[in-house]
């Protein structure tokens, strides 16, 4: 059975939402790409808010990126 890609999109956000919960910087964006790049620091944006929140470690695990 064949496993379906997940969106790029949907990636590009994931990777940014993990390097905002982290802490790092929003320079080490690693798009290029207008399409991505938005998607990358949405998501960097959002793990920000969320790594400023507490919600870093099991406090964030029940959260859903996917909304």
């Amino acid at each position: 059975m064949k496993r379906q890609k997940r969106d790029r999109q949907q990636r590009a956000f994931t990777k940014g939402y993990q390097y905002g919960l982290d802490g790092k910087s929003k320079d080490q964006c690693p798009y290029s790409d207008k399409e991505f790049k938005q998607a990358w620091l949405s998501g960097w944006h959002t793990g920000r808010g969320d790594h400023w929140d507490g919600l870093t470690g099991t406090a964030g695990v029940g959260r859903n990126l996917l909304s």
